[in-house]
């Protein structure tokens, strides 16, 4: 099995023949706190906005790259503080999920979108089958062969305890003209291990928990959650954070925390760490 620093190096070439990145670009995705002990392991697959110089920002000004089409605002620092006050690996992307969306099925019409949140994306439209190929090539699959591989290394040096996977994400306060009023989701398919008693963690805190919302884990776009952790019957969690309350240093540190004293509190359970399947 390679090492961490042999894939990553062989990720940055393979990249590079697809002529999307260039060699001073930044790999597609970014294993953080690598020596974690904890059997945890953080996700967040929508943690920067980075477009390669290649793709001229997909035809979209700076002002529609900032906003939450572009990246899961916030959740980044709130994931990098939560593996180190956990202990635990963190795997993020390092891309917009503009040009391919990690948390999408290959076949799903969104995983490409043509039009994210009434924005026309310019550089996405009437893409070859080819094009949208070396797209997948280039980020979409060394993201998640990286998360396969850290899988595999934790099960590796602790064959006793399955790690347990935890998916970042965060959500706008408003969409299509309606207010949320979740503060946070918790989103989950069949496995109940972790969703349950964190949700009851939570809303014990006067936090408005959203079950399987504003989105649902059960449906076909929790791509990253159903491929790494149910396929393999890992303990597994997806944590929406709404992004108004995550968008300055101050309000991340404090969700980090927040959420960190309430994922302590539930991991502490043995029966976490078990493969399980759900039918």
């Amino acid at each position: 099995m390679d090492s961490p620093e042999t894939a990553a190096g062989l990720s940055r070439a393979q990249s590079a023949e697809t002529g999307l990145l260039a060699e001073d670009e930044p790999r597609p995705f970014e294993l953080f706190n690598a020596a974690g002990r904890a059997p945890v392991l953080l996700l967040c697959d929508h943690a920067t906005r980075f477009i390669p110089r290649a793709l001229g920002g997909l035809g979209l000004d700076e002002a529609c790259l900032t906003r939450h089409i572009a990246w899961d605002i916030g959740i980044a620092e709130v994931t990098r503080r939560l593996a180190e006050r956990l202990d635990a690996p963190a795997m993020l992307s390092h891309f917009s999920r503009l040009i391919v969306d990690p948390n999408r099925r290959a076949d799903n019409p969104t995983l490409i979108p043509e039009i994210s949140d009434g924005v026309v994306v310019p550089g996405n439209r009437g893409l070859t089958t080819g094009q949208k190929e070396v797209r997948l090539d280039t980020f979409f699959r060394p993201y998640h062969a990286a998360i396969a591989d850290q899988l595999d290394r934790m099960l590796a040096a602790g064959p006793a305890a399955a790690p347990v996977l935890i998916s970042m994400h965060s959500f706008t306060p408003v969409m299509k003209g309606e207010e949320r009023p979740w503060e946070i989701g918790i989103l989950w398919n069949r496995d109940p291990r972790l969703p349950r008693p964190l949700m009851d963690r939570l809303r014990a805190e006067g936090l408005t928990v959203g079950d399987n919302l504003p989105y649902s884990g059960a449906d076909e776009h929790g791509y990253t959650q159903h491929t790494h952790g149910d396929a393999r019957g890992l303990a597994n969690v997806l944590i929406e954070v709404r992004q108004d309350l995550i968008d300055t240093h101050h309000g991340a540190a404090d969700w980090a925390e927040r959420l960190g004293a309430a994922l302590e509190a539930v991991l502490g359970d043995p029966g976490l760490y078990k493969v399980e399947h759900y039918g």
